[in-house]
């Protein structure tokens, strides 16, 4: 195993003197990234294997099949069965599965330090032998068939579901990431395999892992289990801005409320170097909660609403404003006309120097209950390492919101008046004739 350069951040947490850092592990000639932290202050250790260009945007005219996958995978092995596997998980008070997100997908172990090892091999037995047997298969589409039938009642999921189609329209994102009934039902079990096998490879893996061990036993333990992942094709993400040409759809159902979800794009890749400037701007538009813009107008002026929320999206392969808001169904078009009002005003005005000094005691303030866990800070790890930043590079924004000017601030507000070209998507009663 190749001796590679480390990268360490000390972070005083708490009293502790905790180290976080990037590493490799050579695995048959594919150097694989591998963001750590010991913590011995419980005896538990957890790893994930992360692969990129596995998640739902990559369902392609299989629509749901990358959580159709990760569903299968929770079945345990072919030799063992869904049952057996997971009483031997029990048995140890181990947590071991897989889930999906938009760009990546997930193996998650975690388990007492003594039965750490075996629980690595038990991950080692699940990469060998996944249960993609026909039981399985019609075991997880008739759960996730199920599944999409409640849907078609929850109307902030048919809102939300319908905003994105508006918004990303002819892009990997206007779909339902769990599918719908006609494309899980026209899913195969040879699907599933073949994105299994063109998806899961050596050259897409990031490790992420911390508690009570050292990086070079974790990593002896995880060589085996990484050979079990065949070499595959390194793929770029793509990436796709938000329609910039606002669009209105309109369901209709038997609902009291009046569901409505409102986007537009947002100019800003993973990575900008303004970026904490967006994470103020999202803050005090809609993301505060009670304070907020948004909810100022919105619930405590006017009284359309419970609550309204906005926020900024930024991501490697997709940015966006988004937010949502139920109200009366005769409140709809007043409401749609408040959210849309306060926006333009929020992006031609700014913001006063009370918004901006409260917004900052805020996210400086709340920052070490943002680290107190072992799992939020290997996340905040991963998101750094993910998105190309060093470690460290949250603290670093925090000490440039700390001395953000109003007048800054502002100017950048100003220029993204991008975020005014608001689409709808609502859920809404039909008025009687």
């Amino acid at each position: 195993m190749k001796k590679m350069f480390l990268v360490t951040i000390m972070i005083l947490l708490q009293g502790v003197l905790v180290a976080q850092e990037v590493s490799q592990i050579n695995v048959n000639g594919v150097e694989i990234p591998v963001v750590f932290e010991k913590d011995a202050s419980l005896p538990i250790t957890s790893v994930q294997l992360v692969v990129k260009n596995a998640g739902s945007m990559e369902d392609g005219a299989n629509e749901g099949i990358a959580k159709f996958l990760a569903g299968m995978l929770g079945e345990g092995t072919k030799e063992m069965g869904a049952t057996a596997f997971a009483e031997e998980l029990e048995f140890r008070a181990i947590s071991l599965g897989a889930h999906t997100g938009i760009e990546t997908l997930v193996f998650e172990v975690s388990a007492l330090k003594e039965q750490f090892p075996y629980a690595l091999g038990m991950l080692q037995k699940l990469l060998k032998s996944p249960n993609f047997s026909k039981g399985s298969f019609d075991k997880i589409k008739l759960l996730t068939l199920g599944m999409l039938s409640n849907k078609e009642s929850d109307f902030d999921y048919i809102a939300n579901l319908n905003l994105q189609k508006l918004i990303f329209e002819n892009t990997p994102f206007a779909h339902a990431y769990s599918g719908d009934v006609k494309s899980i039902k026209a899913l195969k079990l040879k699907d599933v395999e073949t994105f299994y096998k063109e998806r899961i490879n050596l050259e897409s893996l990031i490790i992420v892992a911390g508690g009570d061990i050292e990086l070079d036993e974790l990593k002896k333990l995880l060589l085996p289990v990484l050979s079990e992942i065949k070499h595959g094709k390194r793929r770029d993400m793509a990436y796709f801005d938000a329609n910039k040409n606002a669009k209105e759809l309109v369901v209709h159902k038997e609902s009291e409320q009046a569901y409505i979800y409102f986007g537009a794009p947002f100019y800003m890749k993973s990575g900008d170097p303004e970026a904490y400037k967006a994470k103020v701007a999202s803050f005090i538009l809609g993301e505060s909660g009670f304070g907020s813009r948004l909810m100022e107008e919105v619930r405590v002026k006017r009284g359309l609403a419970y609550s309204s929320y906005s926020r900024n999206s930024i991501g490697k392969s997709s940015s966006s404003f988004t937010g949502h808001l139920q109200t009366k169904n005769e409140n709809l078009e007043e409401a749609k006309k408040v959210v849309a009002a306060e926006i333009k005003r929020f992006v031609d005005e700014g913001v006063s120097e009370d918004e901006l000094a409260q917004a900052k005691r805020f996210l400086l303030g709340s920052e070490p209950l943002r680290n107190e866990t072992l799992s939020q800070r290997l996340s905040r790890a991963f998101f750094e390492y993910y998105s190309g930043f060093e470690l460290g590079h949250s603290k670093k924004q925090l000490e440039k919101i700390e001395a953000l000017s109003l007048e800054d601030l502002n100017s950048f507000i100003k220029k993204h008046d991008e975020i005014t070209a608001l689409s709808f998507s609502v859920v809404t009663k039909r008025e009687k004739p």
